[in-house]
């Protein structure tokens, strides 16, 4: 099966790409937005968006084995999500999706399916 996990190379990958998303979203004061939803400390940010995307791209399921569904968008509501919080969002992944090296056509595919879902999240008309 050619999945998106199986694609970017598995779990190793998806756990490097998401370790430079965080990297990047503490760092870079481009993503201040977005960072500042998440707690100081990001570590269990991080492992839940890597269990996370582990099935979301066709992995083994992580995070519905530790938590069960995982009800994006209602676990986010709490979070005032716009345009400009899922543009930094997409910003970040995409620099991320580059600085690790998800070839061109796949990062292209992941763009489109991160951004619906990116998309999904918001919750305020802008």
């Amino acid at each position: 099966m050619n999945t998106y996990y199986a694609r970017l190379g598995g779990g190793e990958a998806v756990r490097r790409l998401v370790d430079r998303f965080y990297d990047l979203m503490d760092e870079d004061p481009d993503y201040y937005g977005i960072r500042k939803l998440h707690p100081q400390d990001l570590a269990e940010s991080r492992n839940k968006l890597a269990w996370f995307l582990s099935g979301w791209t066709g992995g083994p399921p992580e995070y519905t084995d530790r938590f069960g569904h995982p009800f994006l968008r209602r676990r986010h509501l709490s979070f005032s999500i716009g345009e400009s919080e899922r543009d930094q969002w997409m910003a970040c992944m995409l620099r991320a999706m580059e600085d690790v090296g998800v070839a061109p056509d796949l990062r292209d595919e992941l763009t489109v399916a991160f951004f619906q879902t990116a998309d999904f999240m918001r919750n305020r008309a802008d």
